[in-house]
Parts: C-alpha cells; structure tokens; sequence
C-alpha cells in the first residue's frame, strides 16, 4: 500500500511540474535562471535591480559576512560584490530590497535563537550606479518591535511611499505584518508597529514594481495580497515551485512575473507567471483588463475568477485524473499477482 501511495503521489507531482504555468523568456531573469556562483550556497534574498534591467540582488543567510551580490538574470553569473563599510558583523540576513529612494535595503532580521534578540538591523545603502566590485559605506539602522523580539525572514520596501515592511515567522509568537516608522533613522532606534496578522509561516515577500500587490511565500505556499490604503488584503494563494529550502522572491520588473529562489549551492531561481486579479493594475491596464471598479473580480463569464483560478481548475483536474490512473493500473497488477 506505501508504494502504491507512493506512485501515486509522485504521479501527481510530476504532472503539476509538467502542467505548470510556463513563462516566456521576456529577459532578465523571466524565464528563470540558475545562481552560478560558488559562494553563495544559501541564498536567502531576491530583489530585482532598478538601476540595472535584468539584475538581481541576493545575499547569504549568515556566516559570510557584509557581503551583497548582482546576479545576472539572464546567465547566473556574478557581475559585483558588494562589500558593505560602516557596519558590524551581520548576525543573520534574511532579506534585501530595492527602495524608491534608490537605495538597498538589506535585513538583518532573522533570529536563530527564535525571538530573543532585543534589537535586529537594516543596512541601507545607494545601489552602484557600476557593476563592479566595491566596497561601499552602509547606514546601519536600529530595528525593534513594538510587541518585543520576533524572528524574521521577509524585509519589503514600498516601491512608492519607500515604507520598510517586516514579517514575523509564525514560530515567534504569531506571524505578523509590521510597518515601519514613515522615514527609517540612523539615529537611535526605530520601531516597527504590528498592523497586520498573516496566516502563514513566512520565508520572504515582495512589493509588486507598481506596489498593488504584496506576495508573502513560505516553504511550501504563497498567499498575493492587495494593497489598498497601507494594508493587506487577501486574494488568494498562488503555486510555488518545489524547492531544496525555499527562501526568496521577487517580482520581474514588469510585475508580470514572480521569481522563486532557494537556499543550496547552484540553486535554481524559478518563475511563476500571473494572470487574472494577481496580476498587479499597472499589468493589467497594459493589457486592457483593468477591472476598471478597483474590485479585482476579474470576469464574470469565468466566474470572476480569473485566468489563474482557470489554470489552478484545469491543474487540479489533470492531477486528479494522473493519480487515479496509476491507482488503477497498480490494482490491475496487484491482482494478477494473485
């Protein structure tokens, strides 16, 4: 009986990895790429350049110190090291973003001893207008909550209002949403304000390039939110790729596009494309589909579900089918064994 669960199970794998959504290569990293870099084995931050098209920024988890990388989105190569000036050891980064202001934020914010640090950081520094190695002066900015200690993962920057947003993970006391102060300081301490909960242990998110949508992933899901007013509002979950230890995301520059990456050596950043009220409003005005009301129910004639809720119909249709054959085949065989 385990082997037949087992063949099935993996039927239904291998049918959503084959009826997954494709993506056209549009360049810089929609059609996903592979990190080549020998020294980043754990890549736990994705963000996608503005300086630089077809550049993304990632980073170590921890024990390699102040270093960030521009990543190639279309080869996987390294083009600069970043080497950060004016800061102390990092303890456990967990994030990087790429604000309005033209700066880059990265997120010291994890907590290995699960919530206990009383205070975590976030470097800010201008992105190189060169790709090339360089070391540069970083602002480091004292981070608290106003709930206490939490553990961390998931660091956004509102492409717009360039407001720094943090998720808690679910283990430290409840996952949340916290907003931090309108202008972070370098002096003294800032303190992120709960505003939210979130219904999920969360690794990374990620602002949409128009900032109408907020994408929260964990290890092994993915809840779109849409931003109205300064909070989230969810929308529905969206696929996400299997992965060695899933830690990253961003969205394409288009918005059209999200980018799932993973801890581990030679780790695969792969995409996974939107449609229907996930895509954000500057996308979907582009296409003419805009819902025109802001209610983003997307097409009567489909239910208002939209094209993704279709794809996710026709996906769990196909997957079902792909198990119960197998099921039937293994009786068959079983049966003429005896």
């Amino acid at each position: 009986m385990r082997s037949l669960l087992c063949a099935a199970g993996a039927a239904g794998i291998v049918l959503f990895a084959a009826a997954g959504p494709a993506v056209a290569d549009g360049g810089g990293g929609a059609a996903g790429f592979t990190i080549e870099d020998p020294r980043i084995t754990e890549s736990s931050g994705l963000a996608a350049s503005r300086a630089h098209p077809g550049v993304y920024w990632t980073h170590n988890d921890s024990d390699d110190g102040p270093y960030v990388y521009a990543v190639d989105g279309r080869t996987g190569r390294t083009v600069a090291t970043v080497t950060l000036r004016g800061i102390g050891d990092p303890r456990d980064v967990e994030a990087v973003s790429v604000g309005p202001d033209g700066n880059v934020y990265v997120g010291d914010i994890g907590d290995n001893l699960g919530g206990t640090w009383n205070h975590v950081w976030i470097y800010r520094f201008p992105e190189p207008k060169q790709l090339r190695d360089q070391t540069v002066t970083a602002a480091q900015l004292t981070v608290k909550y106003d709930e206490g200690p939490r553990d961390a993962e998931a660091m956004m920057v509102h492409p717009k209002t360039g407001r720094v947003y943090i998720v808690s993970k679910k283990r430290s006391g409840g996952a949340a949403l916290y907003e931090g102060p309108e202008r972070l300081s370098a002096r003294g301490t800032n303190t992120f304000r709960r505003i939210a909960g979130i219904d999920q242990w969360v690794t990374d998110g990620a602002f949409s390039p128009d900032g109408t949508r907020l994408l929260l992933r964990g290890y092994f899901g993915a809840e779109m939110y849409r931003w109205e007013g300064g909070r989230p509002k969810d929308i529905g979950s969206v696929g996400v790729p299997l992965q060695r230890q899933g830690e990253s995301v961003t969205f394409t520059p288009d918005g059209r596009t999200l980018l799932f990456g993973s801890e581990g050596k030679g780790s695969q950043v792969q995409p996974v494309g939107l449609s229907g009220d996930q895509l954000p409003e500057s996308a979907k005005q582009a296409d003419g589909k805009g819902d025109g009301d802001g209610t983003g129910k997307g097409d009567p004639a489909d239910g208002g579900q939209g094209e993704a809720g279709k794809n996710r119909n026709v996906l769990l249709a196909a997957a079902t089918f792909g198990v119960a054959t197998v099921v039937v085949l293994m009786l068959r065989r079983m049966f003429r064994r005896k």
